[in-house]
């Protein structure tokens, strides 16, 4: 007997399996669907009109975390616990955001290395990972709430530009918060999905997709082809947004009152006070010729014609940005076919008339600019429910696939539902000091130890030249060709020496075990992702003690009494806590080492290069 849901609220029969599209926003973030009635995408909204969840997450007392609006009202009151813009922190490293490390007001830990940035609250640490997973399954309960049916399977959108390694994350976020990403699918592709480009077979067109959020923009390039989205180039600005728009208005009045930054600094009150007129300002002035607020009882003005003497600058970069995605796509302003407009910022006129007057030819912006991405998603999650039948949908890896890596972690490379063929490659290196081979073991599953996955090839990589840890460099390239054949390869790129195995991926595995692996990474999620946490966390002070054990071998003659005694004493404490402690408390044992070293560190390297400096003069 089949069974058919019917949806207590509206009546009308529900699909078997409801699969959402998501846009994860740096600022807001939105769910939509493929209307079951009308068969056209739409944005779930709230009974009060409200599709847009705000991208911010807030730790208050007894570990209360709260999403979205109700998180916004904390970002002035208690800015070290209100996480917003985590989007920048996918998949990078402290040293990726150092430049900008001023832009945000909560703790992001530098650990002065490349590994994945750590956001403290308080005496806990969060991985961006974690943090986007409040926020997906913030829209995860509010879709199920919405439809009244609950929701497992989602596509979710992002950057054309974000590399693999904020991919995973995504991914990895996705499956923390209770979801099986389907596809992660590029923001400029979904767009022009939602706008029915790449829907006929025989059609082929040239797309610029202009992105201006509140925090970012970029521009993609797109060749769609047959339903085929190829990005020729992408350009643009991770710090450039709607926002910045509202600063120059607050900076015009602020100068015209004569604030000084000292009184700024001590009344936030009025700072949010100018911030939220001046945004109400800038959406009035998209309509108006004029705006007149209120701020602190002083009555404020702005002219349209000022507003745009003030953005004039920020829009002009953005075209900067159009030029150099040109160039780098080899195509002149007459190539391109539509220019779509995204993000909700290209609301204000000044935008629309540059944009459009940059490439000689009116913008395409019929369907909400807040909204367009996620209806591509939605669109998207619809052809992947098989509903969709007019266009192409490629041959696709059922399961991931991946190598073990220490402490036996799953590193995935190639993730599941990547069409077929594909490749993938990542570099590794050595752990020790002249270590000569490399084991290599290729994993397919969804569980972040390879100890619950199956294992499908092992082989050594042999004849490494003897050389520090950490300076060896070896590329591991998987290869899926259009058979369904894995050619996994593992190259030393210093020596050139390489070994590679053939692998079936797919070989005894029925549609119900594939099924099943899938369904215990969803319902293990979270205790995966916290001993990934541990382990990677137990990984990290190992490696530091060893750094820090071979500086004070070699430098103990630089150091204090003081420092060498304080520095004994943290080994000591992280090596205890290694053992029994949990990753927060390792995470705080890491930081407080670092912070006894780094001041000696940065000392002895400075000594170091004056002495080497002495005698020598620059030509």
């Amino acid at each position: 007997m089949a069974k058919i849901g019917i949806n207590i609220a509206t009546g009308s029969l529900q699909q078997q399996e409801m699969i959402v599209g998501i846009d994860l926003g740096t600022t807001n973030s939105l769910v939509a669907i493929i209307h079951p009635e009308s068969k056209q995408p739409v944005v779930l909204k709230e009974h009060d009109g409200a599709a847009l969840v705000p991208s911010i997450v807030h730790f208050g007392e007894n570990e209360m975390i709260t999403v979205g609006d109700r998180a916004k009202d904390y970002l002035i009151s208690e800015p070290q616990n209100t996480i917003f813009s985590v989007k920048r922190l996918m998949g990078k490293s402290y040293n990726d955001l150092k430049d900008h490390a001023s832009f945000f007001t909560y703790k992001v830990i530098d650990d002065n290395t490349e590994s994945l940035v750590k956001v403290q609250v308080g005496t806990k640490f969060y991985s961006p990972v974690e943090l986007s997973s409040l926020i997906l399954k913030e829209l995860k309960e509010r879709a199920e709430h919405i439809l009244k049916t609950p929701v497992t399977k989602a596509v979710i959108t992002v950057p054309a530009y974000f590399n693999d390694a904020q991919r995973q994350a995504t991914r990895d976020a996705g499956k923390l918060a209770g979801l099986d990403v389907l596809r992660i699918v590029n923001e400029p592709t979904a767009a022009s999905l939602a706008y029915g480009l790449g829907v006929k077979k025989d059609e082929s067109r040239t797309v610029a997709v202009y992105d201006l959020g509140g925090g970012t923009f970029d521009i993609s390039i797109l060749r769609i082809t047959g339903g085929i989205f190829e990005v020729l180039s992408t350009n643009g600005d991770t710090y450039l947004g709607g926002d910045d728009f509202d600063r120059e208005i607050v900076k015009h009045w602020v100068n015209e009152w004569g604030i000084t930054n000292d009184e700024l600094t001590v009344n936030k009150n009025l700072v949010q006070e100018l911030r939220l007129v001046a945004e109400e300002a800038k959406k009035r002035l998209s309509k108006d010729e004029s705006f007149n607020g209120v701020i602190a009882e002083a009555e404020v003005l702005l002219t349209k014609e000022k507003f745009e003497t003030l953005i004039r600058p920020l829009v002009d970069k953005t075209l900067n940005c159009c030029s150099n995605a040109m160039v780098d796509a080899g195509l002149r302003i007459n190539d391109i076919d539509e220019i779509i407009m995204v993000g909700g910022s290209t609301r204000v006129p000044l935008v629309k008339e540059s944009v459009s007057r940059y490439f000689k030819k009116l913008v395409n912006d019929t369907l909400n600019p807040d909204e367009v991405v996620a209806l591509g998603a939605a669109v998207q999650a619809d052809i992947l429910a098989g509903n969709n039948r007019d266009m192409l949908l490629l041959d696709i890896t059922p399961l991931s696939l991946g190598i073990e890596t220490m402490g036996g972690l799953m590193d995935v490379l190639i993730p599941r539902n990547s069409k077929i063929p594909t490749k993938a490659g990542r570099q590794y290196t050595t752990q020790k000091d002249g270590q000569s081979g490399m084991r290599v073991s290729v994993y397919q599953g969804e569980r972040d130890l390879v100890k619950d996955n199956r294992k499908l090839a092992e082989f050594n990589l042999t004849g490494i030249p003897g050389m520090p840890a950490g300076l060896p460099k070896v590329e591991v390239s998987f290869l899926i060709n259009a058979d369904g054949i894995l050619v996994v390869t593992a190259k030393e790129l210093r020596s050139g020496v390489s070994q590679s195995v053939e692998v079936k991926p797919q070989y005894g595995l029925t549609d119900e075990e594939v099924e099943e692996m899938l369904m215990d990474s969803i319902a293990h999620a979270k205790d995966d992702m916290q001993i990934r946490a541990l382990v990677e966390a137990q990984t990290e002070a190992e490696q530091l003690l060893n750094t820090t054990e071979q500086f004070l071998a070699k430098n103990s003659t630089f150091l204090s009494e003081k420092e060498h005694s304080d520095t004994i004493e943290a080994i000591g404490n992280l090596r205890q806590t290694i053992v029994s402690g949990t990753k927060d408390e390792i995470q705080s044992a890491i930081e407080r080492l670092n912070e006894i070293s780094r001041p000696y560190a940065e000392r002895v390297m400075d000594e170091a290069i004056g002495i080497a400096m002495k005698g020598k003069s620059i030509t």
